[in-house]
């Protein structure tokens, strides 16, 4: 059976004191999470503090990005190597904003897919469409390529070691959200099509939904028999609302 998984994306949100008092209500009312495996995903300038904070804890820290270089003349960018000292478990890759905003292309989420797990990271690969997409009718070709690009790539066994997060753009950040229905369709789909390349692979890993999930809607989403937790936006900024999530998945 798998295990759900919360896991907050901060984005570019955050302040020394914010962090300190987000993650201390995190931690007081994680001993009532039973099921779900609980992470964050911080500013890449504030993980020394998660990691000094969340040290010795049941709940995991990651990145919200890394580059597809171990070193070199990259400026700006964060290797898997510095993720992997400060403690980190997993890195987004392929997030929409990261495609949308800054141009990053299925040949560079795959790359850095491969990137983070050379250095034992577990990348959480982002896929979705947008609302254009979607109205189109090729939403599931579309994350069929995103998926393939890293497949091709990094080989099938390579995400069953990873934690896939459909995220459907127009949801995000929008107050829309898929309804649960629409959600498992297409996680459904993602599991489908990785079981025709490893029934186990598909079986095992973990598929989170990203498209504004709260307390509200979140128990009757992961209730779907494809979605094994959330990839949190703005909900995960507020240690009642995430925990409110987390606590649905038990």
């Amino acid at each position: 059976m798998r295990q759900p998984l919360v896991a907050g994306n901060w984005k570019m949100n955050g302040s020394r004191d914010s962090i300190d008092e987000l993650l201390s209500g995190i931690l007081a009312g994680a001993s009532s999470v039973e099921k779900a495996e609980i992470a964050v995903c911080a500013p890449a300038i504030y993980l020394p503090q998660v990691a000094e904070k969340l040290a010795g804890s049941a709940v995991s820290w990651g990145s919200q990005n890394v580059n597809d270089n171990d070193a070199g003349a990259f400026t700006g960018e964060i290797s898997g190597a510095m993720l992997s000292e400060f403690g980190c478990k997993y890195a987004i890759v392929g997030h929409s904003e990261r495609r949308v905003i800054y141009g990053e292309t299925d040949a560079d989420v795959a790359a850095r897919f491969m990137a983070a797990q050379r250095h034992a990271l577990i990348p959480v690969l982002c896929v979705g469409e947008l609302l254009e997409e979607r109205e189109q009718g090729i939403t599931d070709a579309v994350v069929s390529r995103q998926l393939d690009a890293v497949i091709e790539r990094a080989g099938i066994a390579a995400i069953g070691k990873s934690v896939i997060a459909y995220e459907p753009v127009w949801a995000i950040g929008t107050g829309k959200t898929a309804s649960p229905e629409q959600a498992q369709e297409v996680h459904a789909m993602i599991r489908a099509k990785l079981a025709k390349l490893d029934a186990d692979v598909a079986a095992a890993v973990r598929i989170l939904y990203g498209g504004s999930m709260k307390p509200g809607n979140a128990g009757e989403l992961i209730g779907m028999e494809d979605i094994d937790g959330g990839l949190i936006g703005g909900a995960s900024l507020v240690a009642d609302d995430f925990l409110g999530i987390c606590t649905a998945a038990n």
